[in-house]
């Protein structure tokens, strides 16, 4: 067996055993001399029904928000929709004035409102690019394209985009002027 003890265990789960095994009239102090651990250890470990360390953390929260104060934060983060910083502000000015940041953040992870973007309402999908119409076999279609005028021209140029709307393929005519276009 694997048995994990935080740092500062004095006993084992067999002497934890041991103890929670001893009659009730033999003293918790007798009990103690015995093992060579202090009366309170003997007290936590006599009648606990398991041997295991248990957890360390806290059992109680440590919050400057009352239940009803983090009510009311959750409601408005959903009604409102506000940031956590904007959030801060009006919590500190009208329900709490000693709410930190942090506490205000583990208050809305904890209620499931941490995230703003999973509250926001879903927008609907961009819809996808149109396609061109269908057209008739050697309709054409068009497209201009004005260049940036470069220090050493005197004009703008263009560039012609000539695209066949039936297979989707695209010829570019030279910049600025004539140009013969291949199907």
């Amino acid at each position: 067996m694997n048995v994990r003890l935080h740092a500062l265990a004095t006993t084992t789960p067999k002497i934890r055993r041991y103890i929670q095994q001893q009659p009730a009239s033999r003293s918790h102090a007798s009990i103690a001399r015995e093992l060579g651990v202090d009366a309170t250890t003997v007290k936590r470990w006599r009648f606990r029904s398991d041997v295991t360390d248990r957890s360390h953390t806290a059992k109680r929260l440590q919050t400057r928000l009352t239940p009803l104060q983090e009510w009311l934060v959750v409601e408005l983060r959903k009604t409102l929709l506000l940031s956590l910083d904007d959030l801060l502000v009006i919590t500190r000015e009208y329900i709490n004035a000693t709410v930190s940041r942090s506490g205000l953040d583990r208050c809305l992870r904890r209620h499931g409102v941490g995230r703003l973007a999973d509250l926001m309402p879903e927008t609907e999908p961009k819809a996808s690019p149109k396609r061109f119409k269908d057209h008739e076999p050697g309709y054409l279609h068009i497209d201009i394209k004005y260049l940036p005028q470069m220090p050493d021209e005197s004009e703008r140029r263009q560039l012609f985009v000539a695209i066949d709307p039936r297979t989707g393929s695209k010829n570019r005519c030279g910049a600025g002027g004539w140009g013969y276009l291949e199907s």
